[in-house]
């Protein structure tokens, strides 16, 4: 057995390379420099083709290609959720995330595609994700962040996401009723639902379809609204009142509405 003694220490080099490692990835995910920015900007190109793939699963699912694929994917993202572990600045924190949740759920999909194909419609919760991340907006929204686009941007996200949802569950769920016979067929009916048009042509059997069909349209009236109210209602500009803490207040308010507390609101072109 060798001696206690005899086991050298860690090289001073070898001790510092992981919070080296670290300070690289969190000043590629959250600094300021061009690298930085090109590095998100094509973080965020990959992530956009993946939901495209998600999107196009049922689709492909039958090609020669599809497993390399869905697994070149996997890769992708679990190397992408290390990463953004490494480089959080509270690892806790950056678990309790919904968003780091969701991202996660995908991942074991894109893991196990022929155990968990009837969970794969919910892939598309990237897309989601995606768009209400912070990541995206400090990237890519930096000249709409805090302003009525990323409201709009977010509404617009959040519906379509939910039409992609229910399309897959629609089609995973009745592919073999009559009239779905394909994914198309699938967006057709939830498009048709969710805008409360209803063709007829196309309907789910059963009282398990008609409560399907209450849910779309009912939910689908929900997120038109918000998607309106984001386009259409005053714009409020996003300054917490050091008072009450009330986000949002007229661009020219010189007062918080709900405490009358002084606010000193700058203007957008000096933010």
């Amino acid at each position: 057995m060798m001696p206690a003694d005899a086991i050298s220490p860690p090289e001073p080099g070898q001790r510092r390379l992981a919070p080296r490692i670290r300070a690289r990835l969190h000043e590629l995910y959250f600094g300021k420099s061009d690298r930085s920015v090109r590095f998100r900007l094509t973080v965020i190109a990959i992530d956009i083709v993946m939901i495209a793939f998600f999107i196009a699963t049922p689709l492909l699912r039958e090609t020669a290609v599809f497993l390399f694929i869905d697994y070149a994917m996997a890769f992708i993202l679990a190397a992408d959720l290390a990463a953004r572990a490494l480089a959080s600045d509270n690892l806790g924190n950056w678990i309790k995330r919904p968003v780091t949740w969701i991202d996660l759920f995908v991942l074991v999909t894109l893991l196990f595609p022929l155990w968990l194909f009837n969970l794969a419609f919910l892939r598309v919760l990237r897309l989601w994700t995606l768009i209400h991340s912070e990541f995206f907006w400090d990237t890519i929204g930096r000249r709409y962040n805090e302003t009525r686009w990323e409201d709009v941007a977010r509404a617009a996200s959040t519906l379509i996401t939910f039409i992609f949802i229910m399309t897959g569950f629609v089609y995973t769920s009745f592919a073999r009723t009559e009239g779905i016979g394909g994914y198309i067929d699938a967006l057709y009916f939830t498009i048709a639902t969710l805008t409360t048009t209803g063709f007829g042509d196309i309907t789910l059997p059963g009282t398990w379809g008609r409560v399907i069909s209450i849910v779309t349209m009912l939910t689908g009236i929900t997120l038109f609204v918000r998607l309106a109210q984001a386009l259409f209602r005053p714009y409020k500009t996003r300054f917490p009142c050091p008072t009450c803490g009330l986000q949002r207040h007229d661009v020219d308010a010189v007062h918080c509405k709900a405490c009358g507390e002084l606010l000193n609101i700058p203007n957008e072109d000096e933010v």
